[in-house]
């Protein structure tokens, strides 16, 4: 595949995007990082989204405000309490409270935009569908559903002689697979942050239902997560 190949990759700064990232990277792509500033409590994974892009010489990394703290209705723009010591079987009983409302659809429009201005077909989130917290946008059927749509509501969709693709590597990965095919690919996991709850310092609290899934994985590969945590269970 050519490097002239251009795609979109939505960048968190998370272990996830991180990972996606790198997957792009390694495809060919020449990668345009999008990080969506939301009014999450956890800015902190900004700073994690540049030094991604930075390590992976994107060509270009656009921060795009959308403050859906405004909004209400998520733990993790402010609106409620971040559940802490929950079980495995709490974690994947039903939707949590940092749910944030249609966050993944406001995401991909906004990177479905930027894709259709770059001429490019091709987006890349790094959603799961396995080891996740039970949110409804990150199951198959939304990301078939939204792939449609962009083939419809675009003029690119409808004139072109492509079809957009959001491509979903780690759609069916574990978060065990997920870190083993990024440590395949090279990722510094060290750059990475996932807690829902940081300190002012940044440093991961260690408690989180995001931490909790993090760290489990890191323990069944058999290495440290390199990440610094308040406390590691």
């Amino acid at each position: 595949m050519s490097k002239a190949n251009k795609a979109v990759v939505l960048l968190s700064g998370g272990l996830d995007s991180t990972t996606v990232l790198a997957e792009a990277v390694a495809g060919g792509f020449e990668v345009y990082a999008l990080t969506v500033l939301y009014g999450q409590r956890h800015a902190v994974e900004l700073a994690a989204a540049r030094r991604a892009a930075a390590a992976y010489g994107v060509a270009r990394h656009a921060e795009v405000e959308v403050n859906l703290a405004s909004f209400g209705g998520s733990a993790l723009t402010g609106a409620g309490i971040i559940p802490k010591d929950r079980t495995d079987e709490a974690i994947a009983a039903g939707i949590p409270v940092t749910y944030v409302p249609a966050r993944n659809t406001v995401m991909l429009s906004l990177a479905l935009a930027w894709a259709e201005a770059l001429g490019t077909f091709d987006i890349f989130i790094g959603v799961n569908c396995v080891d996740y917290s039970g949110y409804p946008d990150c199951r198959p059927q939304f990301l078939r559903a939204f792939e449609t749509l962009a083939n419809l509501a675009t003029k690119a969709g409808v004139e072109g002689s492509k079809r957009f693709a959001i491509h979903t590597p780690l759609l069916l990965l574990n978060k065990e697979e997920i870190i083993r095919r990024g440590l395949a690919l090279g990722v510094d996991y060290g750059l990475t942050h996932s807690c829902y709850d940081p300190d002012r310092s940044g440093k991961s609290c260690g408690r989180c239902d995001s931490c909790r899934i993090r760290l489990a994985a890191f323990q069944r590969v058999g290495i440290v997560d390199p990440v610094e945590y308040l406390e590691r269970p």
